[in-house]
């Protein structure tokens, strides 16, 4: 499946009678096994835990690149890099790899200037390696590519033979030029198909959530597509996994919810977010289908990507879905029941700014127990704890740990948790205050504590109270006061500034934690009424493309928006957005109201639902119900007086963010 901003020419399908559909194409339809007639169960021991490997699609698409060569080097470098080691199997191809038109006899042709030695050579090769090779066709007369290759719709059994006799291990089915048939008719008569085979095949169902695959697929494939397609921005990401994580209910041993592909590595977000989004595939048991170039992959991603203690998160056979503990404010914590008892906990930090997320062994399902072994997944450390499972979490961060009861609990050392209180935000040449904690969470004390704050060159960073203490006994904490000061002259923007903590544990075994948090050097809007697209803001996420000044969002790169229109008018000032958008300013205290004009834009047909909501200092002063393309612009006027900073936020309705295309137009700041 491609890009969300593609579909929507795809959603706007031909409704066909089927009969009249096959008796166009010449073939004859399948047919699926009747409802209430005792279809086929799935029990054929495939996809006993999500499945692990590479699409090309996410950083190929359908160039020329993608081809034998290509394919055989991602196989190479699963065994080289140690992917295959870290339980990563498939080496699946997308759209693209065939000729647009059929054989003679009907049948698939590979593309020979792609594929000169045709699949089954590729599959050899990757088999060879002791990895698998997966295919890609669509419930449809063709695929979602816009050069028009064949789908398999009325063609099922005779394509299931084809990529089994390939010897092909895995079947991405997408869901484009469906003609109206019914999903559960095409997917069904595609799981019979595979089935005549006798191959054993993975079959990945790939309708988009649209039928809501998770309420009847069970039987009839793998791993089913949950939401619209995934794009490498933290607002897509966001978006996917809060339709997601409901879910949890449907997922299991050999049928999985599938919420896309893998983005880590791809450019489009930070590290942090690559990380929160590796952590939260794998909470949630989805499949890990790399997206990646991994021919250009950086250390980092690989170092991601390979992260054994967290695949193992994913593939544990127990096969349970991680489940919704808290999500207040932003802070979710999502624990996922192991098969040995132990819990994997994942603080998610949804924000633009560090927050303090806490759970506890028992809120996570936890036995009661005198402590708990808790170990880090990403720092690979393990502590003890109380009870409290609790950290500070940075800016769109995730702080994934293994929880429990542990009769060797005091062979670690005491987790301790580093905090901040207040905000980070700092006016160049003008001290700032900042306060730091250091908080034993275990069961035993944390001797011969000390903490250090540094910044950048040049930054002034002072302890203004005690640095160190003697013990912290299980619940305590080591308070200090900083004063921060930004060089006169520093530019706007964010700044790393990094709280280190060492101690000892009651035998002696030292240790040491590391929070690094951005602070933010910031400048009071001008006294007036300014153009929120004129500002400067503090940070902007978005479901695609970048959020666009003065014009509305097009989705790809900065600028390629058009003039803002909602309901035939058009506007010369504003934000264009696509949900879901956050966009933060400082107001310094200063400001009185913020007023817009709000809606879809006209860009998108019929398509979108938004709502807008406008938050003050962490509060909602403003909001609209759900917005669609249909209705002209709507006013908005939030109060956001004394707040020190504003937020605008865009939703997607609560339908998924396809064509969420919203403008804040003639959006104005009064201060």
């Amino acid at each position: 499946m491609r890009h969300l901003h593609t579909r929507t020419t795809r959603r706007r399908m031909v409704t066909a009678l089927t009969v009249l559909l096959f008796a166009a194409s010449g073939a004859t339809p399948a047919v699926a096994a009747e409802e209430g007639t005792g279809s086929p169960a799935l029990a054929d021991g495939l996809a006993l835990t999500p499945p692990m490997g590479f699409n090309n699609w996410n950083s190929t698409h359908c160039r020329a690149e993608f081809n034998e060569s290509m394919v055989k080097g991602i196989a190479d470098i699963f065994v080289d890099k140690g992917l295959k080691d870290a339980g990563y199997q498939y080496v699946n191809l997308d759209d693209c790899w065939a000729l647009p038109d059929r054989n003679a006899d009907g049948k698939l042709v590979p593309d020979p200037a792609r594929f000169p030695n045709g699949i089954k050579a590729v599959a050899d090769y990757v088999h060879s390696k002791g990895l698998k090779l997966g295919i890609y066709t669509s419930a449809g007369t063709k695929t979602c590519s816009g050069s028009g290759f064949p789908g398999a719709l009325g063609h099922e059994y005779s394509d299931a033979q084809q990529f089994a006799d390939w010897g092909v291990d895995y079947l991405k089915y997408d869901n484009c030029n469906n003609q109206g048939v019914d999903a559960k008719l095409r997917y069904t008569t595609m799981r019979d198909a595979l089935k005549a085979t006798g191959r054993p095949i993975v079959y990945s169902i790939c309708e988009w959530g649209q039928n809501k695959p998770w309420e009847w697929a069970a039987d009839v494939g793998h791993l089913w597509r949950t939401t619209g397609d995934i794009s490498d921005t933290w607002g897509s990401m966001l978006s996917i996994l809060k339709q997601n994580l409901p879910l949890a209910p449907y997922a299991g041993p050999g049928h999985w919810n599938d919420p896309d592909m893998l983005e880590v590595g791809n450019g489009g977000m930070t590290a942090t977010e690559y990380r929160s989004h590796f952590s939260m595939w794998s909470v949630m048991a989805a499949p890990l289908l790399i997206g990646s170039d991994l021919r250009s992959a950086s250390a980092e991603t690989f170092e991601i990507l390979g992260n054994k203690e967290v695949i193992a998160v994913d593939q544990d056979p127990l096969g349970k879905q991680g489940g919704v503990v808290s999500s207040g404010g932003g802070r979710w914590v999502v624990a996922k029941e192991m098969k040995d008892g132990s819990r994997t906990v994942a603080l998610f930090n949804e924000s633009g700014s560090p927050q303090r997320i806490a759970t506890t062994a028992a809120a996570v399902g936890l036995p009661a127990a005198d402590a708990y072994t808790l170990r880090d997944l990403w720092q690979h450390r393990s502590y003890n704890t109380a009870g409290t499972i609790s950290a500070t979490v940075p800016a769109h961060g995730t702080v994934l740990v293994r929880a429990f009861a542990d009769r060797r609990w005091h062979q670690h050392p005491p987790a301790v948790e580093l905090g901040l209180d207040g905000d980070t935000l700092v006016q160049a040449g003008t001290p700032a205050a900042l306060t730091t904690t250091v908080t034993d969470l275990g069961r035993t004390p944390a001797t011969r504590v000390s903490v250090r704050l540094s910044g950048p060159e040049g930054w002034a960073v002072q302890a203004t109270s005690p640095t160190s203490a003697t013990a912290l006994p299980t619940g305590r904490s080591l308070r200090t006061k900083w004063s921060v000061t930004a060089p006169p002259g520093t530019p706007t923007g964010s700044y790393d500034l990094t709280l280190r903590a060492s101690y000892r544990s009651p035998t002696g075994v030292r240790a040491d934690s590391t929070l690094s948090f951005a602070a933010t050097v910031v400048v009071p809007p001008p006294p007036g009424t300014s153009g929120l697209g004129d500002l400067p803001w503090l940070s902007a996420a978005n479901g695609y493309g970048p959020v666009e000044r003065n014009t509305s969002n097009g989705e790809s790169a900065a600028g390629d928006g058009h003039p803002i229109t909602i309901g035939g008018a058009v506007y010369a000032k504003g934000l264009g957005v696509h949900a879901e958008s956050s966009v933060e300013y400082y107001t310094g205290a200063a400001c009185e109201t913020v007023t817009a004009q709000v809606g879809v834009d006209d860009e998108k047909g019929a398509n979108g639902t938004v709502a807008f909501e406008v938050w003050a200092d962490g509060t909602k002063v403003a909001s609209t119900g759900v917005l669609t393309n249909a209705m002209p612009a709507q006013p908005l006027t939030a109060d956001v007086t004394g707040a020190r900073l504003v937020r605008l936020v865009v939703t997607d309705g609560g339908d998924g963010i396809d064509s969420d295309h919203a403008d804040w137009a003639d959006a104005q700041l009064s201060c």
